[in-house]
């Protein structure tokens, strides 16, 4: 029976934020209790014949860097659990692939690198990445297989995990060493621009598929990239991984043009407008509710979710039967729940995580729900403040399904108009939306691109650099070649 340790670190880390992801704010499975979450059930039904050893599994809401000091303790902590189960014949990592560490570029390499030198040369390393990993060299020489999401929104992660699991065990119980490959592509768009759900994205992933079914082809991906980080690394990319390497550089080669070809064609899938402009269509609307997405605070891409500047803006238009879900406060959280459902306090908000990034907001506020049973660093409250209703949480978290704000006596299908610190909607709120504007705020993730700071390390990419020229090259693994 083939001896496959699982384990690995994710988290998207925005270079132009200002805070820092520390230990605290990772949510760490180990052993038995990485096996038996709900993410990783379908190994023990996908593979019963296969025993798949837990290590642990880090994840954090997506944001700022992470602190040195925490991303070496988490690893520290991952290769001893590790060295215990050797020997072994693969190892699944599942990962996202836009980590920044602090004093550390291409973290995710170096992960990979230390987890080979614990397992041998012999053991087969395969990995999942989200649709917005950043691909390098490091990387490729590192790994034996990747698999990376085809959906934006992420509706296929299982799918993806999948995909990369197959792989692995196929090689090991057939004794194949596959091939892999990489073709860079500098284009990096946000993920608000190249979702799946229209064209091109629609256009180009929809090949994937096909392309998997090609004889000596394990597995095809193409990924975006993370355009909020300045690494070496940020750009698109395609990656093959098979057992005919000739197909496997023509596959990589077309797709890698392909995507060239249509980057003038990425755009909004939906109305996108100043903060001012989207807060007057809102009120003004004739069907409900509205879904205004703040993406420059995104939460889910990086953003700090502490800025109050939309509820600034509503405030000072007096907009009615508003629903914002919602602002990042732990201070104003513990004042909720320090003065109690029915009372109206003064509250100061936004602008706790980064007071250099926004200014806060004073308003007085009447407590309407707090959530109850949960830890202080848990708490979430429900405020109304003038024609809006307020969710404040007391730690970084999105506010993407129905039940976020139920569960606190909030309908968002009654308002009038409602607010997520979003992107592109998650289907839940997607599906409550009549109509969808998008605001281009500023923040840790803004989606003016072009106008974001200088950059140190990213390379001349497009649209950053508008006259590039590019034709693809395949970069084979140097696992691949040796072998």
């Amino acid at each position: 029976m083939p001896r496959i340790a699982f384990g690995g670190i994710g988290i998207e880390c925005s270079t132009y934020s200002h805070i820092r992801a520390h230990i605290q704010d990772f949510t760490i499975l180990r052993g038995a209790d990485v096996d038996n979450s709900a993410r990783f059930k379908f190994l023990k039904q996908r593979y019963p014949s296969v025993t798949f050893q837990p290590t642990l599994v880090a994840s954090a809401v997506p944001g700022g860097p992470v602190a040195m000091g925490a991303y070496q303790q988490i690893k520290a902590e991952f290769l001893q659990k590790l060295k215990t189960l050797l020997p072994l014949d693969g190892l699944y990592l599942p990962m996202h692939g836009a980590m920044f560490v602090d004093g550390m570029q291409d973290a995710e390499a170096d992960w990979y690198e230390s987890a080979r030198k614990v397992v041998g040369p012999d053991c087969l390393m395969s990995a999942s990445y989200d649709l917005h990993g950043n691909i390098s060299k490091r990387i490729i020489d590192s790994l034996d297989m990747l698999s990376a999401f085809r959906t934006a929104p992420h509706i296929d992660r299982e799918a993806t995990m999948a995909r990369a699991c197959d792989m692995l065990v196929h090689c090991i119980q057939e004794k194949v060493r596959p091939k892999l490959v990489w073709a860079t592509v500098p284009v990096l768009m946000p993920g608000e621009r190249s979702s799946t759900e229209w064209d091109p994205g629609k256009r180009l992933w929809a090949q994937l598929p096909d392309l998997n079914r090609t004889p000596g082809i394990l597995d095809v991906s193409m990924l975006v990239g993370y355009v909020w980080a300045d690494e070496p690394r940020s750009g698109a990319s395609v990656v093959v991984t098979g057992t005919d390497l000739s197909a496997e550089e023509k596959i990589a080669t077309n797709l890698a043009q392909q995507y060239w070809d249509a980057r003038k064609q990425f755009d909004f899938g939906t109305e996108t407008c100043s903060l001012d402009e989207c807060v007057r269509k809102a009120m003004a609307s004739p069907t409900s509710p509205v879904v205004l997405a703040d993406s420059g605070d995104n939460p889910t891409g990086g953003g700090n979710s502490d800025q109050a500047t939309v509820l600034d803006a509503l405030l000072k238009a007096g907009a009615k039967g508003v629903v914002l879900g919602g602002i990042t406060d732990r201070p104003a959280v513990e004042a909720c729940y320090k003065a109690g459902v029915g009372a109206t306090i003064p509250l100061s908000v936004g602008a706790t995580l980064d007071p250099l990034a926004s200014k806060p907001v004073k308003v007085q506020a009447t407590v309407k729900a707090l959530l109850q049973s949960v830890a202080p660093e848990r708490r979430e409250a429900a405020v109304q403040i003038q024609g809006v209703t307020l969710i404040l949480s007391a730690y970084r978290r999105p506010y993407h399904e129905i039940v976020d704000f139920t569960k606190l006596g909030v309908d968002p299908k009654a308002a009038k108009i409602v607010v997520v610190k979003s992107g592109y909607l998650e289907p839940q709120i997607k599906a409550i939306a009549n109509p969808n504007l998008m605001a281009l705020t500023g923040g840790a993730i803004n989606q003016d691109i072009v106008h974001l700071p200088a950059n140190k390390y990213r390379p001349p990419t497009y649209p950053f650099v508008q006259n590039l020229q590019y034709q693809p090259k395949v970069y084979v693994s140097a696992r691949s070649r040796n072998a």
